[in-house]
């Protein structure tokens, strides 16, 4: 939130997970424009990965806050992180870089 916010961009944290087991989901937007939902997992060699999950049209405003009910449903542990800022899935594959 902090990298987000020093780049002049805006960040907030929707809901909260567990600190320790929680899987992080970030919505990503462009000055109000919604782009990918994207999710941290682990992969099959035990490290960490960020994929783009939901509905292929990020504009679809209705299917995207079902596939976020749905997640935090079946996650209660979930975070939902929404970044607002130009190429906010550049700034998440930075993060992945410094996991």
């Amino acid at each position: 939130m902090r990298r987000t916010e020093a780049a002049g961009g805006f960040a907030a944290v929707l809901a909260k997970g567990d600190d320790t087991s929680g899987v992080i989901l970030v919505q990503c937007s462009d000055r109000g424009e919604p782009g990918p939902l994207l999710e941290r997992r682990f992969s099959i060699d035990g490290t960490y990965i960020w994929e783009s999950v939901g509905p292929d049209d990020p504009k679809d405003g209705e299917s995207r806050e079902n596939y976020r009910e749905r997640r935090r449903k079946a996650d209660p542990d979930l975070w939902i992180i929404e970044l607002d800022i130009a190429d906010a899935p550049r700034l998440v594959a930075e993060w992945a870089a410094l996991t």
